[in-house]
């Protein structure tokens, strides 16, 4: 009972320090995502380990819809679930340019990319934020709150208060629910 208290009151703790500046940056990026959307720009989302889950089930949100099913369905694409891409570019290349090289394929100017990383330092993450930064890819970086890597290349770091890995992922599927939830309920789709 004392481990499960705990946990519970870890994740009260991250949740309650939640800053102005980070509901901000949540903001900001519902903004620039619904403009997304209503430019017809694909969302790419991508993650490694528990991050990687999480960016499949976000964009399956926006792709299914969370309320009700969609007309349109909005253009949201985890490139973490190609396996089959995955494992022959990581085998016959480098798995640290596996996102990046998706990316060129399939990314255009003016979309956005969702990077989830708890310490923002993954290789493949970076390489594929440096790609889309250059590309004029909006890139929209979840992390925890130590500085990464990553955080040159995204024009919005939403960082959590927490160095906790376990916190750090249940914030970022709050976040990422709140940011689904906005652009499903502005948009005139």
């Amino acid at each position: 009972m004392k481990n499960i208290s705990l946990a519970i009151e870890l994740h009260k703790r991250t949740l309650e320090a939640f800053s102005s500046k980070l509901l901000n940056d949540i903001d900001l990026a519902s903004k620039i995502l619904l403009k997304n959307q209503q430019n017809n720009c694909k969302i790419f989302w991508i993650g490694n380990g528990g991050s990687a889950s999480q960016a499949n089930h976000l964009s399956a949100e926006l792709t299914g819809g969370m309320y009700a099913r969609k007309i349109n369905p909005f253009a949201s694409i985890c490139l973490n679930t190609d396996t089959s891409f995955i494992t022959a570019w990581s085998n016959d290349d480098d798995y640290g340019n596996i996102f990046k090289r998706q990316l060129m394929a399939l990314g255009n100017e003016n979309d956005t990319l969702i990077s989830l990383s708890t310490s923002g330092n993954s290789v493949n993450i970076v390489r594929a934020a440096e790609y889309a930064f250059k590309k004029n890819i909006s890139v929209i970086s979840l992390t925890g709150e130590s500085e990464g890597d990553i955080d040159q290349y995204a024009d919005i770091n939403i960082k959590v208060p927490s160095n906790d890995t376990q916190r750090i992922q249940e914030m970022h599927i709050l976040i990422g629910h709140i940011l689904c939830d906005y652009i499903e309920k502005n948009s005139v789709n």
